[in-house]
């Protein structure tokens, strides 16, 4: 995996998803400026919340959990670099 980006947004969130998942379905959403004021946000209404619309034949065998952890897996650096919350939908 590469390293962290320098700014966390739904395009680079995306591109990762789609390089480690090769998913049939996925939607990036950058909520941040609904959580303003909430513990994790930076004040500038970017890159702290998001959620995650995905479906992917990699998760077939996986349990709902277990799916999770691929993604939060995967999106490891993104959190180092900034990332507070993620919602996942898995479809």
């Amino acid at each position: 995996m590469s390293t962290a980006p320098h700014t966390v947004t739904a395009e680079a969130i995306d591109a990762r998803l789609r390089q480690v998942f090769q998913p049939t379905e996925l939607l990036v959403i950058d909520e941040s400026h609904r959580h303003e004021g909430h513990a994790g946000a930076n004040g500038t209404g970017f890159g702290t919340h998001f959620k995650v619309h995905i479906a992917s034949p990699l998760f077939a065998s996986s349990s709902r959990v277990a799916a999770h952890r691929l993604v939060y897996d995967a999106l490891r650096d993104f959190f180092d670099a900034g990332l507070h919350a993620l919602a996942i939908e898995l479809k």
